[in-house]
């Protein structure tokens, strides 16, 4: 097998690129989770540019006149420019002609949230995913990487192969990709396996899901009373962690923490994390827990609202479609009173407030 992509943490500098449709009204939302992305890899963004268009150009994606202002902005930058982030999913000519364009390394939204999984795994199995998820996207780029001058780069860490023997190497990852799908579903077997051991046991299947940061390995801590790796990172989790939790009365089930959801996930890491996935389709209850502190507006809702709604889609198409309950966390976090459902609850995993109701609405929805 070839060797992982490098994922060395540089600390680079580079400007995040925009685009939206005329009919798109949440530019500042887009703006402001991309610059979370790059500073998930540790890069330093010193500028961000937006564009709305009423049709994206097939070459460059964004017009001509707006390539030459973020060209000028580098040109005249203090600092060197190391490369720029765009927010769209490139194809491998477009995300060539705009590194000629600009004349420093691009990288898409798709290679930035796969290099941040890449630092992220830490499991041989989430190891694997990754590589497969890079495999994925860089195959049908290959042949694209000629003439970009080393310029051209799959995610701030991935260094694609070089500009010899392209044939040679699109044999090669189409081999390794093969490979992977197979220790992948030895993988699968074996989680499946797993499963069977717990239903033995009888325990109920708690999955916890939700967009990145919102509080799911926090929630695991608090009611396991065990340390899970948790930061303030997008995408801090990416392993499947499971945990026995006691619910008082002699009764306990098994919780799984899964990894974050985000608008627009590349297909390839949804194919690549299936496994990991299956866990939220395969749970008797599903904590679907948002960050209920993120109440800008977007597309004419609060922004915890949206993030709901690209978890559910997310939950809907992999038929989790068991009982779900709305977990609105970090409640320490707001400023005015919030308006709850029916199987919605309250919680603050960092004061402990609504964590006892939490459990008492578990136990009802597991054992009653």
């Amino acid at each position: 097998m070839s060797k992982m992509f490098s994922t060395e943490k540089e600390r680079e500098n580079c400007v995040v690129i925009v685009i939206c449709t005329k009919k798109d009204d949440d530019r500042q939302r887009k703006t402001d989770e991309i610059i979370r992305l790059a500073q998930s890899t540790d890069l330093n963004v010193l500028a961000s540019f937006s564009q709305n268009v009423n049709m994206f150009t097939k070459a460059t994606v964004m017009g001509s006149g707006k390539l030459e202002e973020i060209k000028k902005y580098i040109d005249e930058c203090e600092e060197v420019v190391d490369l720029a982030i765009v927010d769209y999913a490139l194809s491998g000519s477009q995300m060539k002609n705009i590194s000629k364009a600009l004349g420093v390394r691009v990288v898409d939204r798709v290679g930035l949230i796969i290099d941040i999984f890449a630092r992220g795994a830490k499991s041989s199995e989430a190891k694997l995913q990754v590589k497969l998820a890079q495999d994925k996207y860089l195959l049908p780029r290959l042949a694209d990487i000629s003439g970009t001058s080393g310029r051209f780069g799959g995610g701030v860490g991935m260094r694609g192969p070089g500009e010899t023997k392209l044939e040679l190497n699109r044999r090669a990852i189409e081999s390794e990709i093969v490979t992977l799908k197979n220790q992948l579903a030895k993988i699968k077997n074996k989680r499946q396996i797993t499963r069977r051991e717990r239903d033995k046991a009888r325990l109920p299947k708690i999955a916890i899901v939700g967009y990145t940061n919102a509080g799911k390995s926090s929630l695991i801590n608090v009611l396991t009373k065990e340390s899970v790796y948790a930061d303030d990172k997008l995408f801090a989790t990416l392993d499947t962690t499971s945990r026995r939790i006691y619910l008082g009365d002699g009764q306990n089930a098994i919780i799984t923490d899964t990894v974050g959801f985000i608008c627009d996930l590349p297909h390839q890491l949804v194919d690549a994390f299936s496994a990991t996935l299956e866990e939220a389709a395969d749970a008797d209850l599903i904590l679907h827990v948002v960050d209920a502190s993120l109440t800008n507006m977007v597309d004419g809702k609060e922004e915890f609202k949206f993030n709901i709604d690209v978890t559910n889609k997310v939950l809907d198409e992999l038929n989790a479609t068991k009982n779900r309950l709305l977990v609105l966390n970090k409640i320490d976090l707001l400023n005015k009173p919030i308006l709850i459902g029916e199987n919605e609850v309250l919680i603050s995993t960092k004061t402990g407030m609504g964590i006892d109701k939490l459990i008492k609405i578990i136990k009802n929805n597991l054992f009653n």
